[in-house]
């Protein structure tokens, strides 16, 4: 265990995960920390003899926080579709308990480098088109304009409010409501399908034989241009603007001949562009939530990371100026001040 004094749920879970291996000597230790209440533990089996026989991982999903029954029908989804997920060994529902197998303990994020991203990006494409090419079961929600303006709401909120401490004036708020017209009128107008929500390099695990693809419980049916732009335009990784150009360009030539119903190539790059810089202003007030409410300040420290990719997108389009303007007198002067290297 990773604490001197176990609480009622640490003792309850080892129990289960003892209970489901059929060994009395497994022990675990968190595998992972996510901005959820969603939690993994790893344990390492051992065989009667004593031998080491491989590892689990339990994930541990309160009920009464985040229900996992939403994994794990998304998992059966993905799976009827080819797409490489966990193998689920053992469930408890009604604890939250599920015993998953153990796919490593890297992700993307920490194996990717500039010598490999053209590989391990193109197996990514391989599991993105299985997924996008899945029929939208009939009760799965939208990504629709309500939730969409919900999460840009986020940034006026808890960045620039909470976080930055800004008071907008009517006018600065007409401007906001502008920019984000315009926002969601290109991303409801893209072809909807199935969406992940969350593609990401921290959600991509390699595998033998490719990538395994986690946390998607968050899916909708939304734009077609959402999970391809949050690949390469990632919370925690950035790239040079040239090679994201060229990876979309090999995503949408792959795609189309996969008959994924995209665009042209110039109109395809334009709705990720907004795709994109909905998801940045949403994240931005995120991890301003994650921190102020939810006492997680790490997520913040990625803050300047969206600027740059607000400062991409903002100078292509001028019917965007509305945001640009924001953004130079509030956010980027806060930002500055705040990290002046």
């Amino acid at each position: 265990m990773t604490q001197s004094h176990p609480t009622d749920r640490d003792l309850a879970r080892l129990e289960w995960a003892r209970a489901a291996t059929g060994d009395d000597r497994l022990e675990l230790v968190r595998a992972s920390f996510d901005a959820g209440f969603r939690s993994y533990w790893r344990g390492a089996t051992t065989a009667a003899d004593g031998a080491a026989s491989g590892t689990v991982i339990v994930m541990d999903s309160p009920p009464e926080l985040e229900d996992a029954r939403p994994w794990l029908r998304m998992r059966e989804i993905l799976l009827a579709g080819g797409v490489r997920v966990p193998e689920v060994r053992a469930q408890d529902l009604e604890h939250g308990f599920l015993l998953l197998e153990d796919l490593g303990r890297d992700t993307y994020l920490q194996v990717i480098d500039e010598n490999n991203a053209d590989a391990l990006f193109d197996d990514a494409f391989t599991e993105l088109l299985k997924i996008q090419a899945l029929p939208c079961p009939d009760d799965l929600p939208p990504y629709d304009e309500a939730f969409l303006a919900r999460e840009l709401r986020l940034f006026d909120e808890w960045f620039l409010g909470r976080h930055l401490g800004i008071e907008l004036s009517c006018e600065d708020l007409e401007q906001l409501d502008l920019a984000y017209r315009r926002i969601l009128d290109n991303v409801l107008a893209q072809t909807q399908i199935f969406v992940h929500r969350d593609f990401m390099p921290r959600n991509l695990m390699p595998v033998p034989g490719g990538v395994a693809v986690i946390d998607f419980q968050g899916a909708l049916r939304g734009p077609i241009a959402y999970d391809p732009i949050s690949l390469f335009r990632d919370a925690f990784l950035s790239w040079p603007e040239a090679r994201v150009e060229a990876w979309l360009a090999r995503y949408h030539a792959r795609a189309t001949a996969a008959g994924i119903p995209l665009p042209e190539f110039a109109r395809f790059r334009r709705d990720a562009d907004f795709a994109g810089l909905q998801r940045h202003i949403k994240i931005l007030g995120l991890f301003a939530r994650l921190h102020h409410r939810d006492g997680k300040p790490k997520y913040l420290a990625d803050a300047p990371r969206f600027l740059g990719y607000l400062d991409v997108v903002l100078s292509r389009y001028p019917e965007l100026a509305p945001l640009a303007d924001i953004v130079e007198r509030y956010v980027r002067p806060a930002l500055t001040a705040a990290d002046p290297a």
